[in-house]
């Protein structure tokens, strides 16, 4: 493991209007290394994400880059340092190219005399050797439309666009909340590979079996507190589910299940 963290939260926290959404959370983020952070709905993840990306500034504790603190003021500010975040809607634009959506704001271009153009065949081109080189073979021409790409292809599209445009720090906000299963077996697929390139990933989820299948380490959050921090393989799933439920014990959560109506389970982990 690399001796020195890219980006570090230091004792943070987030007020708003007095109510409490993250308390004193302190976390190290190393390259190369997938970062899994847990818990069920209203845990303080949605507030952890937006102060890492730089929606939201601490009420109190620092946010480290380098080791040097700094002051995120806007997402662009985070981008620039190398900080990207893909949302659970990942805004992609479906009747735009998937060169053009790689691409949105920062096409290539070419010079012509006095001017210059967009390079539609540069853009087509490295969208392309880009996604393949995140295991996506299926799209072999940059002009293809994204309404065409699966769930999992919008999500490789996003995460190749990042890594691309030179993320050292990659959030991803669960990616496979709205996948099947073979589409969320992409997404995980993509994981590694970023994390093969030493790029910090940070997984949020409240799926704790996908999460222990990709993830090095892993911090739960409950109540906005950080209630458990671990490596792989220190703690059994049973033991990671009973903390993302506070605690309690799986006997009691497995009946809660069992005593819920069937649409509900639909509602489950959606949102945050």
């Amino acid at each position: 493991m690399p001796e020195d963290p890219v980006m570090e939260l230091h004792s943070v926290t987030k007020r708003f209007l007095g109510k409490t959404a993250v308390q004193d959370v302190s976390l190290k983020l190393f390259p190369g290394e997938v970062l899994c952070v847990l818990g069920p709905n209203g845990a303080g993840k949605s507030t952890l994400i937006k102060i890492l990306s730089g929606v939201y500034k601490p009420t109190t504790g620092n946010v480290l880059v380098g080791g040097q603190p700094v002051s995120l003021d806007s997402p662009q500010e985070a981008r620039a340092l190398g900080i990207a975040t893909v949302h659970q809607e990942v805004g992609t634009i479906p009747l735009m190219s998937v060169a053009r959506n790689f691409f949105l704001g920062a096409e290539p271009t070419m010079r012509l005399g006095p001017f210059r153009l967009l390079d539609l065949k540069a853009a087509d081109r490295i969208a392309v050797e880009e996604l393949r080189k995140m295991g996506i073979q299926r799209v072999t021409d940059g002009r293809q439309t994204v309404g065409t790409l699966s769930g999992g292809e919008r999500q490789a599209l996003a995460i190749a666009r990042a890594v691309y445009f030179g993320a050292k720090v990659l959030i991803l906000d669960e990616p496979t909340s709205d996948l099947g299963v073979h589409e969320a077996r992409v997404v995980l697929k993509l994981i590694k590979e970023v994390r093969g390139r030493d790029v910090a990933v940070v997984l949020i989820t409240h799926n704790a079996h996908q999460a222990l299948s990709v993830g090095d380490r892993f911090a739960v959050l409950t109540h906005g507190i950080l209630a458990a921090e671990f490596r792989r393989g220190e703690k059994a799933p049973e033991e990671v589910i009973s903390l993302m439920a506070g605690g309690r014990a799986l006997e009691e959560l497995e009946a809660e299940m069992e005593d819920e109506p069937a649409w509900a389970s639909d509602q489950n982990g959606q949102g945050q």
